[in-house]
């Protein structure tokens, strides 16, 4: 199976990217990702400035990961030694970078460039630190930022989007009229860790970003609204933890992923069973290549007003193994489901169609038909 891909005219062994953060702040680091299996790096953000990590600064979450961990802890020109090591061990290295004018970025940009680097990423959307409001916001600096980078270097240029924005379609548009080869997205959401209630105190001492799988919902939505947007190639973040998820985002519009905290918590194995699942599942459904079922989803995507209101009703077509768990009609709030000793009803007048007791169900014991 022929998992390779092209992307932003470089040739990737598998859409599976180690995205910035953590696991990137070094060429050492770097070479492990690849030799894990995959098929790009990302480097941690690279600025001008040097900013101390605090400590703590990670806290796993329920469903993911909070962060306030900051820039690379290497001057820009110690990166050239960092990129070097990467690319020496195998790694297509794309780097993130951050300024916070166009001339800064530009700048960073090229001197990147110059140190190997295959592209690069801007990173303007980061929720921690002070972040970049004005252009993670603003289109017409979104355009002035991208414009100013594109025009300095030969590389091609990726644009960072976030879900901490009003219109994640706008500012993907002005990427793309700037001359970005590619759109990246979602960056980390903005959090707090929690509150520790019998000290009074927050988990971590700032605002910070939340990964995983919490917010792949939110990813999910991003990335679909470009595709139907842009015309530029696309790479998906947020929440990846197994194959499926990936190919969620590329049946929604993406080429090709980053993940960052299911390695962290899992390991760098990880990315070999995320490379083993997706084998598997193209083999089964005698697929060639991923450009066989990128944004097949799309089309059963549809506005409020395309939607046909078809009468569902509610109904269980198998039997319930466990009369105690009772979630279902707990969570009926049209008072439709009735669970005794012997089974699970549906009262057909009550229930309105809204499909909450498939997904609660763990036996999934409900089915959606046609009322008549």
């Amino acid at each position: 199976m022929d998992l390779s891909v092209n992307f932003l005219g470089l040739s990737l062994k598998n859409p599976i990217i180690v995205s910035a953060g953590p696991l990137t702040g070094s060429g050492s680091m770097m070479r492990k990702a690849i030799e894990a299996g995959a098929g790009a790096v990302v480097t941690k953000t690279i600025a001008n400035e040097i900013r101390p990590n605090v400590r703590p600064r990670l806290v796993k979450g329920r469903e993911g990961l909070h962060n306030i961990e900051l820039y690379s802890g290497f001057t820009l020109e110690e990166w050239e030694n960092e990129i070097a090591y990467a690319k020496i061990h195998g790694a297509v290295v794309i780097a993130n970078i951050l300024g916070h004018t166009s001339s800064e970025i530009a700048y960073i940009a090229q001197k990147v460039e110059q140190f190997g680097a295959d592209a690069v990423e801007l990173g303007v959307s980061c929720p921690h630190g002070e972040g970049l409001e004005g252009v993670i916001s603003e289109p017409s600096k979104l355009y002035e930022f991208t414009k100013a980078v594109v025009d300095r270097i030969k590389i091609p240029v990726m644009v960072k989007l976030s879900s901490n924005t009003v219109n994640v379609v706008k500012l993907a548009r002005a990427a793309e009229k700037a001359g970005a080869s590619a759109i990246s997205g979602i960056d980390t959401v903005r959090s707090i860790a929690g509150v520790d209630i019998e000290k009074g105190r927050v988990l971590l001492p700032t605002f910070g970003g939340y990964s995983g799988d919490a917010i792949r919902p939110i990813g999910l939505a991003a990335i679909a609204s470009i595709a139907q947007a842009t015309s530029i190639p696309i790479c998906g973040i947020g929440g990846i933890t197994n194959y499926e998820h990936i190919l969620e985002y590329m049946m929604l519009g993406a080429s090709t992923v980053q993940v960052c905290t299911s390695i962290i918590l899992n390991g760098y194995e990880h990315i070999s069973t995320l490379l083993d699942g997706l084998n598997g599942w193209m083999a089964q459904h005698s697929y060639r290549n991923f450009d066989e079922i990128k944004g097949m989803a799309l089309v059963s995507l549809k506005s409020f007003e395309e939607i046909k209101q078809e009468p569902y009703v509610s109904q269980p077509v198998g039997n319930c193994k466990s009369m105690q768990c009772n979630r279902c009609e707990k969570s009926c709030i049209w008072g439709a489901i009735k669970v005794n000793r012997e089974n699970v009803r549906v009262d057909r007048k009550l229930c309105t169609g809204c499909g909450l007791c498939v997904s609660v169900c763990p036996q999934r014991i409900f089915e959606l038909r046609w009322k008549d």
